[in-house]
């Protein structure tokens, strides 16, 4: 797909050239992949504001052939130390790349005192953020992938019911390497990040971590997953019950669950991050379990599991239309569980779409 690579890139000049930059280095190896398809462990970008004919790729010599293949449309160099043959080649060309941005969020103070001695005849300026802004709202190719994603993540855990993997007797571990195997089943190129399935009382700790607890007739189990796709992460939480639901917990998962409808809802193009937080944990606050929400409402997902922009109560971002999205409140008792639904949704003119289509239904295994 060189030619979407050549419109991210051309997209990003017009932000070089608006800090008033000649040039931009590129050494986030997301970034890279974003701008270039290149999938390798190495590389730098040296994006020249004028075009691709001033823009310059390099990585080492384990990719040589890899790169022909991903990076057909840039001329390449081939240096195990990417970004400083890059900025030697800025030294040589210094007219060319008077005013070269770097990605200073990602250089080290060492990587950049090495960096300013390469730079001869050239000025190197701080340019943090520049792509970043550009990847917050994602083309049509990459919803595809998200989209895909979820498809692998939501077929897996049908696939997991259906052979009786949840049930009692089985470990929170044995449950996740399951679970994590059906994804690569199902396209899934790795898990997005390590699985969750927290069981009974694990279940009220957001982030557990699955060991040996074994699952037990009565207890809330919530799994919390996701699948990758070309580079781009899904991300879904739903949590079941063993056996017939306790009154406790049927109005538990009610609660959460009519506030992730009002959250996603919620989410709209011109919409402020905080009221979209604020749509959900209203409805949590307003049963009296405010103090069990413990963290913001959800994240932007994409290249990255975590990415702007911020659901949370101090988010200051404006949602636009093809921003996507996690929605997930969830509440958690301690000693007793906990519930927390999580949806995957793309920012739409009309109405947000729906990227994880698994039940929210609660489920009784």
């Amino acid at each position: 797909m060189p030619e979407i690579h050549a419109t991210r890139r051309e997209s990003l000049r017009a932000l070089v050239r608006a800090a008033e930059l000649d040039a931009l280095l590129v050494t986030d190896l997301l970034n890279i992949r974003y701008l270039t398809g290149f999938t390798g462990s190495n590389a730098a970008l040296l994006l020249h504001s004028g075009g691709d004919s001033g823009t310059v790729f390099c990585t080492d010599g384990r990719y040589t052939t890899q790169s022909e293949g991903e990076v057909p449309d840039l001329e390449r160099v081939i240096d195990r130390q990417s970004a400083a043959a890059l900025l030697r080649r800025g030294s040589e060309h210094s007219r060319e790349y008077g005013r070269t941005g770097f990605e200073s969020q990602y250089v080290s103070v060492e990587q950049y005192d090495a960096f300013a001695k390469l730079a001869e005849g050239f000025e190197l300026r701080r340019a943090p953020g520049l792509i970043e802004g550009l990847r917050l709202v994602k083309d049509e190719t990459e919803i595809e992938a998200l989209r895909q994603a979820c498809a692998a993540a939501d077929r897996a855990l049908a696939d997991l019911l259906a052979r009786g993997g949840i049930g009692p007797g089985r470990t929170e571990r044995e449950v996740a390497r399951e679970l994590e195997n059906l994804m690569l089943d199902h396209g899934s190129s790795a898990r997005s990040f390590e699985s969750i399935v927290a069981a009974g009382a694990n279940s009220a700790i957001p982030h557990h971590r699955p060991d040996d607890t074994v699952l037990t007739a009565g207890d809330f189990v919530k799994l919390d997953f996701g699948a990758t796709v070309d580079g781009y992460h899904s991300d879904m939480t739903r949590t079941l019950v063993l056996g017939e639901p306790a009154d406790w917990q049927r109005e538990l998962y009610d609660l959460v669950r009519r506030a992730q409808a009002e959250g996603s809802v919620a989410v709209r193009p011109g919409a402020v991050a905080a009221d979209v937080d604020k749509a959900a944990r209203q409805v949590i606050e307003d049963a009296g379990h405010g103090d069990e929400f413990s963290h913001g409402l959800g994240h932007g997902v994409g290249l990255e599991i975590h990415e702007a922009p911020s659901l949370a109560k101090t988010g200051d971002a404006t949602l636009s239309a093809g921003m996507t999205v996690t929605v997930e409140p969830g509440v958690y008792l301690a000693g007793r569980g906990g519930v927390r639904i999580e949806d995957t949704l793309v920012v739409r003119d009309a109405a947000p779409e729906l990227l994880t289509l698994s039940s929210k239904e609660l489920v009784v295994v």
